[in-house]
């Protein structure tokens, strides 16, 4: 059995997520493709445009068999965690195969991979303030193996790489190359597949028409208009603020990464800040990248602790958000062999510790922007 996995955001799902989906039931043929997906929260740090359970269901009209959340303490980090979170959730789910798309797909990862999980990583390796910690590590990776990978898509194909080779390489990888416009481009009208970047600044524009569905499912763009509001830092920013301002320092220590004394920068800076974009070009340094920021005013925003993280890895857990019928059948065959808990069903008592627990209640603001429960009451969508 070849089962293929895909980690995605579909932040949201458009026409290049659909090819990379065709590639892989290509390669599934009758057997099947399962996707963990970020949740609310995606991993540049901010609340997703749509919500889960709508981004769920395009994939699953789009191919996918099985769509499982990849839990926040994982969504929201660095493009290693990230990496690593989604390959140990796809082999503990029973896959074989990962495909994912880059910009070079003759690129050999896979060898890459396990030369650079080779090195033993030194503190002091990556102590240049001058420069971010991700550009350090892009230029050991230019070092290490003499080629240069810069490209956003192909840093995260190494990443998958890297975690599948710490694991033992349980997963055959399918490097795909990307169509159409690139990671983060700009809006090319012309283009048949679109950034996604692109898709979601003219959505927060306020297009909801007709151009909209060269890129994305009618179902998504059903949903994206029903949904009571497209979430962004513009309208977090005040809470962010206040979070900031009403913090005492000691508090913001325990906050996740932070580190060096930004507690500090942070709060001398958002006073005076007037928009959140304002506010990250103040604290921004040459040590830290935007990304970085943004995920740590997310944390800050969320009051997630260390301690919140380290503890959501004690009982590691993931919601199934839904399903095809062949899903399920490849569920109740092979579920008892799952290295994984799988939650269907969240309830009180689930919801309390672990995983679960962290997601659940940073799930609850983007409940109050949108207006809809993301977790009690929900089953696994199911399509035939």
């Amino acid at each position: 059995m070849s089962v293929v996995g895909i980690i995605a955001e579909y932040n949201p799902f458009h026409s290049g997520h659909e090819f990379l989906m065709n590639q892989a039931r290509l390669l599934a043929g009758d057997d099947p493709v399962i996707v963990v997906m970020s949740g609310n929260y995606v991993q540049r740090g901010e609340m997703a445009i749509l919500d889960k359970w709508s981004r769920a269901k395009a994939a699953l009209a789009a191919g996918a068999d099985l769509v499982f959340e990849l839990p926040f303490s994982y969504a929201v980090q660095p493009a290693d965690m990230f990496a690593t979170g989604g390959v140990e959730l796809l082999t503990k789910l029973g896959c074989s195969d990962l495909v994912f798309g880059v910009e070079d797909a003759n690129i050999n990862f896979e060898y890459f991979g396990q030369k650079i999980a080779k090195i033993p990583r030194q503190r002091q390796d990556f102590a240049d303030y001058s420069q971010t910690y991700s550009t350090q590590y892009n230029q050991m990776v230019a070092r290490e193996v003499g080629h240069e990978i810069s490209e956003p898509n192909s840093i995260l194909g190494l990443a998958y790489a890297v975690a599948n080779a710490n694991l033992g390489m349980p997963l055959h990888l399918h490097p795909v190359t990307r169509v159409g416009a690139g990671h983060d481009d700009i809006l090319q009208r012309e283009k048949v597949v679109q950034s996604a970047s692109a898709i979601r600044n003219l959505l927060l524009n306020g297009e909801k028409g007709e151009d909209l569905a060269q890129w994305l499912p009618a179902g998504e763009i059903a949903d994206i208009r029903k949904q009571r509001t497209l979430p962004n830092w513009d309208l977090l920013f005040p809470l962010l603020k206040y979070r900031l301002e009403s913090a005492s320092i000691p508090e913001l220590q325990q906050i996740y990464q932070m580190s060096e004394g930004l507690e500090y920068k942070m709060k001398a800076e958002i006073h005076l800040a007037k928009d959140f974009s304002e506010f990250l070009r103040h604290v921004k340094s040459k040590r830290y990248t935007y990304s970085r920021l943004r995920r740590l005013s997310l944390y800050v925003l969320l009051n997630v602790t260390t301690s919140d993280v380290l503890h959501s890895y004690d009982d590691v857990s993931t919601m199934l958000l839904g399903y095809s019928k062949a899903g399920r059948k490849y569920l109740k065959k092979e579920r008892k062999d799952f290295a994984v808990s799988i939650i269907s069903k969240v309830d009180r008592k689930n919801s309390q510790n672990g995983t679960l627990g962290l997601q659940v209640r940073t799930d609850r603001l983007f409940e109050q922007m949108i207006g809809v429960d993301q977790n009690f009451g929900h089953r696994p969508l199911e399509v035939n």
